[in-house]
């Protein structure tokens, strides 16, 4: 059986976390799970991926320290996993690794490499996957490059340079160098949604390809993933419900986070047609929470469905240039 992986960021991905000042930092680690909020339509996206089979990979820049914390978070709100990583921060500290507390290229590009190159033989030749960031740090370079460096695309040369002039501490540079040896390539990252928790503006990301989306809320990676055939229309569907119960969004906007993604290029326009008939059978089993305004949605998908159509950008082959890149990819550790 084909599997699929998902691998989820946390903070300001899933989470609606602050950590730009110290004050920040100390009642994010002070927060109860019970007290931490989720992205709206974050969780009931991720529940419903679990459910359709995905496997869900957690990489987070959260210290190894809140772990419980956050795996209690979590669980209440219903979510498995299969792995979930936190960064070592404390031995960062312990080693005098300052430059480690903020880096994301030398935390998360090895360990993506490590995760990938640990599946099974089976699993590193079946699984598909799907990367879920957001625009605080580094994660649509890092995703972009790791997806590279999987599909062959990226020899090591590049990376080496990348890596140095990243300033990458030179024992995790040749851990790098090595997981990267021990890949098994194949074109495998299907696509990076990028949450815009900063409002970064979207062309900022066109250097990176139409694989990477950025979004704005989960109702878009929503209608992305069900295009990916990776979420069904009930999936997509109690996404919306969410954001219009517990987060006034009427009919109108509903539909409006398609167009906004159709006028962008990101949308081929298919599999819209299918949330009509699964409001339909929701309909004819009872009550159904928001259903004016889902079917204000789905009546209105379909013109805008054949924007998407005429507006798709097909797939580019064009390679970032990650080294002229790499000095720029991170914006808050220049802030």
């Amino acid at each position: 059986m084909t599997t699929h992986i998902a691998r989820w960021d946390l903070d300001k991905t899933y989470l609606r976390t602050e950590f730009d000042s110290l004050r920040d930092l100390v009642k994010t680690a002070l927060e109860r799970p019970d007290e931490k909020r989720t992205n709206p339509g974050a969780s009931t996206l991720l529940r419903e991926l679990v459910r359709s089979g995905i496997r869900v990979h957690i990489l987070s820049g959260s210290p190894e320290q809140m772990r419980k914390r956050l795996e209690d978070k979590l669980r209440l709100d219903g979510i498995t996993w299969d792995s979930f990583t936190l960064k070592p921060n404390l031995q960062n500290l312990l080693r005098l690794r300052f430059r480690a507390l903020r880096d994301q290229l030398g935390y998360k590009l090895p360990a993506l490499l490590r995760s990938r190159a640990s599946l099974g033989d089976g699993d590193a030749g079946a699984s598909g996957e799907t990367l879920v960031g957001d625009d605080a740090e580094a994660d649509a370079y890092v995703y972009s490059l790791y997806a590279d460096l999987l599909a062959g695309r990226v020899g090591e040369d590049v990376l080496l340079e990348v890596l140095e002039r990243g300033r990458v501490y030179e024992d995790v540079v040749a851990e790098t160098m090595e997981w990267a040896r021990r890949l098994q390539h194949d074109d495998v990252v299907e696509r990076i949604l990028i949450h815009l928790e900063q409002q970064t503006p979207p062309d900022d990301f066109r250097a990176y390809g139409p694989r990477v989306v950025p979004f704005y809320n989960y109702l878009q990676a929503a209608f992305v993933l069900q295009e990916d055939d990776r979420l069904g229309a009930d999936g997509v569907l109690r996404v919306a419900v969410e954001l219009v119960t517990e987060h006034r969004f009427d009919g109108d906007s509903l539909a409006r986070s398609y167009l906004d993604l159709a006028r962008r290029g990101h949308m081929r326009g298919t599999r819209t047609e299918t949330l009509g008939p699964a409001l339909d059978r929701w309909q004819g089993q009872g009550r159904v929470p928001a259903s004016d305004e889902l079917r204000t949605m789905t009546e209105r998908l379909p013109p805008m469905a054949e924007r998407a159509r005429a507006t798709w950008r097909a797939s580019e082959k064009e390679l970032p240039d990650y080294v002229s890149l790499v000095e720029a990819h991170n914006a808050r550790r220049r802030r």
